[in-house]
C-alpha cells in the first residue's frame, strides 16, 4: 500500500490513500479480517455456536507494523516512456506499472539529470521495509492461549494462503510466518 498527500497524484492512481495513517489501517484492517477469518472457520469447523465465535473474536487482536511507502508523484503510461527531470526526483516518485509500484526514481544525490524507466536510468527498487509487514497476535481467551505453536503456525498459514488468493494476490508474491 502507498499513499500520497497529493490530491493531483492520487487522481491519477487509483486505489492510492491519502496518508500513511490511512494506509497502515488499510493494510492492518485487511490482515486483522484475514486471521479474523480464519478463526472463525476454525469455530464452524469444530461446530462451535456462532455466540462462542462471537466471543472468541471479541478476545483476539492484532497488531500490525508496516511502513508505507510515500509517492508524492508517479509516473504512470505514457509517462513510463519520458524522461522524469531532475527537478521532479527531489520528491518521492515512484514508478507504477498496472497498479504496482516496481521501482522509484534515484533520489537527486545519487542520480544525474534524470531517470528513465525504458532506458533502467537512475532507477531505485522500492525498499525492502516497505514491501513486508509484521505482526503480532493476541488473545486474552483462555483456551486459545494453551494452543500450541503448530496450532497458530496453521492459522497464519491459513491466512497467508487467503491473502495469496484474495483481492490483492496480485499484490501479494510471498509470505512466511514464524510463530513463537
Amino acid at each position: 500500500m502507498v499513499y500520497s498527500t497529493d490530491p493531483s497524484t492520487r487522481a491519477k492512481v487509483f486505489g492510492i490513500a491519502a496518508s500513511k495513517d490511512v494506509a497502515q489501517t488499510l493494510v492492518s484492517r485487511l490482515l486483522m479480517q484475514t486471521v479474523f477469518g480464519v478463526v472463525e472457520q476454525q469455530g464452524r469447523r469444530a461446530l462451535l455456536p456462532d455466540a462462542i465465535i462471537s466471543a472468541i473474536l471479541d478476545q483476539l487482536s492484532v497488531r500490525i507494523i508496516y511502513e508505507p511507502l510515500e509517492c508524492r508523484k508517479v509516473a504512470i503510461g505514457d509517462e513510463l516512456t519520458q524522461n522524469i527531470m531532475a527537478k521532479e526526483m527531489e520528491k518521492a516518485h515512484c514508478i507504477i506499472v498496472g497498479s504496482t509500484v516496481t521501482a522509484l526514481c534515484a533520489e537527486k544525490e545519487k542520480a544525474k539529470d534524470m531517470c528513465n524507466v525504458n532506458m533502467n536510468m537512475d532507477i531505485d527498487a522500492v525498499p525492502a521495509k516497505h514491501l513486508s509487514f509484521s505482526g503480532v497476535l493476541m488473545t486474552s481467551n483462555t483456551v486459545m492461549a494453551n494452543w500450541s505453536s503448530d496450532m497458530w503456525q496453521s492459522v497464519v498459514n491459513r491466512a497467508i494462503r487467503m491473502l495469496a488468493s484474495g483481492p490483492f494476490a496480485s499484490h501479494f508474491f510471498s509470505a512466511f510466518a514464524t510463530v513463537s
